[in-house]
């Protein structure tokens, strides 16, 4: 399917490594210069090898605030800065955390995302093959889509590797992308991944499942071919790992498709070098989202509706047989504190889930309601409407038995904190600005009562 894209985000921060000035800075890319050849075609003066991965069941932010980067639909935007025949699209793998029901669905989605993204290839992890083994994903993908095991993963007949020629300023070039199990295969079989090919110029990217320092210089030690070393994710934000200037070049991509790494490839001044610069781009809130993409989320929601997900979230049992009792439970006794706590964006949080369609959405809704963790707890609008929105028992605590000795006695655990909920991954304008978010949900009398919650 053909996507649409739109402009890279200006201001994107780049790596300029192997020859370039090495450092963060906040300059993009250079444009991609091509020139016409004496039939009039044109001619690429710049390769680029996108890589992304790690996507970990993030299929797009939650939208709970601003500034939150990643989502499927914002990656054409990228990706279509730059021609088909220019290009090579690659993914790293690790699609989702594990394999209960709502991880299945989005393995099913991730895999439609990368078709439709026109990936040529994706380096799948031990999880994904033994999940898509699982769904009998692994054989109805599209000739155009190469799925590749790493080399010395047992009972699976995947490739290990992939290559695609592409031309530079008129010349061959031979992309190869191999995966291996650094954990289990012997280092020396990496060196039969990559062949040298007569009058063509190679880039040998490998992506690997371990790579400790040790690692690192064995591969490089036995493939001195090896041009890019990808590893592991071990966090949100790509990193590049030891001396960019020493070949290999080895880096990770990060977590949760926040950012692409774009490998841009030029001819070297030696015939048979070629120059890398590789650039992190944020996946922002700016880039103007795939209609084609968007339509697959929709689907991803109707899905889990029809899972009935929210209904099967598993609940705990609450200590000393205490229930949840609602909001308006409190307003009797507790008139100003609810008065105030009505005006706030808490008491209207589940319709910011009705707005985007994810109030069926269990990993969703657990933000925006009261108790769902927990035994008579927030189950749907349907069956426990008057525990929906984020109320006085989010950080109270189940209220039965403080309701029923008229106060006498006190709230107890469990109680939330805004932490719980405001993290890096769903509110990332939260650390840095407690005091700001605090003073938006302020419905008490007592200034320290913030500090002093019964």
């Amino acid at each position: 399917m053909k996507t649409s894209g739109g402009a890279k985000q200006k201001g994107a921060c780049a790596l300029f490594l192997m020859g370039l000035a090495v450092g963060a800075s906040c300059v993009p890319p250079a444009p991609r210069a091509r020139s016409a050849d004496r039939q009039g075609a044109a001619k690429a003066e710049t390769l680029t090898v996108f890589f992304t991965g790690s996507t970990l069941g993030a299929l797009k932010p939650c939208g709970c605030s601003g500034g939150q980067l990643g989502g499927l639909e914002r990656r054409p935007a990228i990706l279509d800065t730059v021609p088909r025949q220019e290009r090579l699209v690659v993914d790293t793998g690790s699609f989702v955390k594990s394999d209960g029901e709502q991880d299945l669905i989005k393995y099913n989605i991730i895999v439609q995302a990368l078709q439709q993204l026109d990936y040529d290839a994706v380096a799948l992890s031990d999880k994904d093959i033994e999940i898509g083994m699982g769904l009998g994903q692994l054989d109805g993908v599209e000739p155009g889509l190469a799925l590749l095991a790493p080399l010395g993963t047992a009972g699976t007949k995947l490739p290990a590797k992939f290559t695609r020629k592409l031309s530079l300023r008129g010349r061959t070039v031979a992309v190869t992308v191999a995966a291996f199990d650094a954990k289990s295969a012997s280092i020396e079989q990496v060196r039969g991944l990559f062949s040298a090919r007569a009058r063509v110029q190679t880039l040998n990217i490998l992506i690997v499942n371990q790579c400790d320092p040790g690692t690192v210089e064995s591969i490089a030690a036995a493939a001195p071919s090896v041009d890019c070393l990808v590893c592991p994710a071990e966090s949100d934000d790509p990193m590049v790992v030891g001396d960019p200037k020493k070949k290999p070049l080895v880096f990770s991509v990060g977590r949760f498709g926040r950012h692409v790494c774009e490998l841009q490839v030029d001819a070297g001044p030696r015939m048979n070098a070629l120059k890398l610069s590789l650039h992190v781009i944020p996946v922002s809130e700016d880039l103007e989202p795939d209609a084609s993409l968007v339509s697959l989320y929709k689907d991803y929601q109707q899905l889990v509706r029809e899972s009935n997900l929210l209904e099967k979230h598993p609940r705990f049992a609450l200590p000393n047989r205490l229930e949840y009792v609602g909001s308006e439970t409190c307003k009797a006794c507790h008139s100003y504190e609810y008065e105030r706590w009505r005006g706030t964006t808490h008491a209207s949080a589940y319709a910011t889930l009705e707005k985007a369609g994810s109030q069926r959405d269990p990993e969703c809704v657990v933000c925006h309601v009261i108790g769902m963790d927990y035994e008579s707890g927030f189950i749907s609008l349907e069956k426990t409407g008057d525990l929906k929105d984020v109320g006085c028992e989010n950080c109270h605590g189940p209220g039965s038995e403080h309701n029923r000795s008229g106060g006498r006695v006190k709230t107890a655990e469990p109680k939330s904190t805004c932490t719980d909920c405001h993290t890096p991954e769903h509110s990332g304008e939260y650390a840095g600005n407690e005091r700001s978010f605090l003073e938006k949900i302020i419905h008490w009398k007592e200034p320290n009562a913030a500090n002093n919650v019964k």
